[in-house]
């Protein structure tokens, strides 16, 4: 005699229901007041940046950002106005990827000696240390590049064109190097580097401490236990904390203008004597420009908004994506 099993019905989903006190209600509107107050804050930032500056781009169209020239014409009209920022927007993104390229693995070997192999009053010394240094001005970096830094970083830039000349975006046509793109990279990458290694040890930090322990207990080494669990938890972390570092380096004005000679040229040579960025450009030009050419710099303001929007946006997907993996 076989037996039918009995399917007992599946119960119905319960909804969970969350009450918040009147403290949380509280502490909610003040939390989204403020994330709503940033928001608003933003897009009425980039909508004036554009209203001013939509006669820039009507006039000029897409020459403004791949145009090499910046001229202000004379008021009678023999010399026309002609406004362009291409050189300055490459010299942006050139400078900022040097800075990053060298400030990453400083920052991330600073990162984990901090966290995982300095001692306890060695470690907890240099974490404030390590905050004090990311809260220094850009103004102190550009005078130290500008007194100190720069006959070694010509020594530098002797020794990778002598040893590297070969390569197409390292060599140079005249041997000066003092104010150069990679000068001002190390620059830049020394004040960047600060707050990458900040956001990459407080990731670190956050590492299970029973995931590492579970690598001491199966025979692996501390830098074994670094690279299987410390490193694939912290790469989100990380990839955050060096976007933010590229968007510092993106807006820097003070140690760009005192270390590169602005020059409306495109140049793709790290070592070559000539540059400049969108910042820089603007800090020279504002206290004597003409009414059009305000306008043009309020232009020029807009793009550098967007590129360092798109720059953050990118880095969010990044850092989705990385969470997700997990």
């Amino acid at each position: 005699m076989s037996v039918v099993p009995s399917f007992e019905a599946t119960p119905e989903q319960r909804e969970l229901l969350v009450i918040y006190n009147r403290a949380d209600r509280i502490f909610r509107r003040i939390v989204t007041s403020g994330a709503l107050t940033s928001l608003i804050l933003l897009g009425l930032i980039g909508t004036f940046l554009f209203v001013r500056s939509a006669q820039i781009f009507n006039d000029r169209g897409l020459r403004f950002i791949t145009g090499s020239n910046w001229t202000a014409g004379s008021g009678d009209g023999v010399i026309p106005d002609d406004f362009s920022i291409g050189p300055m927007l490459t010299g942006t993104i050139l400078v900022s990827v040097i800075a990053l390229v060298i400030a990453m693995p400083i920052a991330i070997c600073g990162a984990l000696y901090i966290e995982f192999y300095a001692a306890a009053r060695l470690r907890k010394l240099l974490s404030t240390l390590l905050d004090l240094a990311a809260a220094i001005p850009s103004l102190i970096f550009g005078l130290w590049g500008v007194v100190l830094f720069t006959s070694f970083g010509e020594r530098w830039s002797i020794f990778l064109n002598s040893r590297l000349g070969w390569v197409p975006f390292i060599k140079v046509q005249a041997e000066v190097f003092g104010r150069s793109p990679f000068v001002a990279g190390c620059v830049l990458a020394s004040l960047i580097t600060p707050i990458i290694t900040s956001v990459s040890r407080e990731v670190f930090s956050r590492t299970p401490r029973d995931l590492i322990d579970t690598c001491y207990a199966l025979g692996s080494t501390r830098w074994g236990s670094i690279k299987t669990v410390v490193l694939p938890f912290g790469r989100s972390g990380v990839i955050g904390g060096a976007m933010l570092g590229l968007g510092r380096a993106l807006g820097e004005t003070v140690a760009v203008y005192l270390l590169l000679n602005i020059v409306f040229r495109y140049n793709f040579r790290i070592l070559e004597s000539e540059g400049g960025n969108i910042a820089s450009l603007i800090a020279l030009k504002f206290g004597e420009a003409t009414e059009y050419e305000l306008k043009a710099l309020v232009a020029a303001g807009f793009v550098l908004f967007l590129l360092t929007l798109v720059v953050n946006m990118v880095a969010a997907t990044i850092v989705e994506k990385s969470t997700r993996r997990k």
